[in-house]
């Protein structure tokens, strides 16, 4: 159940119009960075993750929420970026706001033209309104949302998503000189590692959460790396001990050779039967224990998503 609270959660100022730049930030409206794009990512997830993880539901949940209310920062943001132009473009003239600050005629025909040139749809299809597009126009598409069943993947999708998103906030901020503009983008940067951290917190929380999913790794395969190009580049990903797992990398310095003298990788030494065995094991293991994580969790009876008595 939402419920809304008319006040936004930043209070989100403008010190003057500026077409170019509502334009702009339409990217972090309906772009595939933005904060819809965030919004219907987190709560998408959040569905698959009621039951065995109701904790992560409301953590999901809770920053869906919020995403939602940053869209209606930057929404509010564009509005008043054409504060004087949206919706009354056939009466610029006489807007006392555009005159004031564009001081003159001329300044106020250029103000104008910027806002129809910089995104034609923008004006023309909305009348300057704010619709899920992108600053070019392109309408929001759910394939922006990554929503894959695993939560240990979803989670590592949403610390690229927020990262993504910091850098998007970072590079709007040199396309704008307004002090209210860079204080309202630097709290939704700052949200961004926010998430991050908390995303990052959930992750760690769940044990194991490598590898993803539920099978292990093959034990024949996971050691090697492959050098695939001319030259030789060394480095912790392809020398020493792989992170976390307590092996180490096995490097192939002539990848063709190896190919042709393992048969594609189908020979194989006879000390890997063990770990083979192994990993066969733990398949097994992963697979119940993850198959009674989600019936543990599932109701008896008539299936119920709320409790209402115990909500306060």
């Amino acid at each position: 159940m939402f419920h809304h609270v008319k006040e936004l959660q930043f209070n989100a100022r403008v010190s003057r119009p500026d077409p170019r730049f509502a334009n702009l930030l339409l990217e972090q409206f309906g772009g595939e960075n933005g904060e819809l794009a965030a919004a219907m990512q987190y709560f998408t997830q959040a569905f698959g993750a009621k039951q065995p993880h109701p904790d992560k539901y409301d953590m999901l949940m809770d920053i869906a929420t919020e995403e939602f209310s940053h869209l209606e920062i930057v929404g509010a943001t564009i509005q008043m970026l054409l504060k004087g132009v949206n919706g009354e473009l056939k009466n610029a003239a006489d807007s006392s706001e555009i005159m004031q600050v564009m001081e003159g005629k001329a300044a106020k025909e250029n103000i104008i033209h910027q806002a129809l040139t910089a995104n034609p749809q923008f004006c023309i299809i909305t009348g300057g309104g704010v619709t899920p597009r992108n600053s070019q126009g392109i309408p929001w598409c759910a394939s922006y949302v990554n929503s894959n069943g695993d939560l240990t993947v979803d989670l590592r999708t949403n610390l690229a998503s927020e990262s993504r998103a910091k850098l998007v906030y970072e590079h709007l901020m040199k396309f704008t000189d307004d002090p209210y503009i860079h204080e309202t983008l630097s709290f939704l940067m700052t949200r961004e590692v926010t998430h991050y951290k908390m995303f990052e917190a959930a992750l760690e929380s769940i044990q194991p959460n490598f590898p993803p999913g539920v099978l292990a790794a093959d034990p024949r395969y996971v050691q090697k790396v492959f050098n695939m190009s001319a030259g030789t580049v060394r480095g912790p990903w392809n020398e020493g001990e792989i992170p976390g797992m307590g092996k180490k990398w096995e490097y192939i310095e002539e990848p063709i050779a190896y190919v042709s003298e393992t048969n594609g990788l189908s020979k194989q030494e006879k000390e890997m039967e063990k770990p083979l065995a192994d990993a066969e094991k733990l398949n097994k293991k992963m697979s119940e224990v993850k198959s009674e994580e989600v019936k543990s969790t599932e109701p008896k009876g008539v299936a119920q998503w709320s409790d209402y008595e115990a909500v306060v």
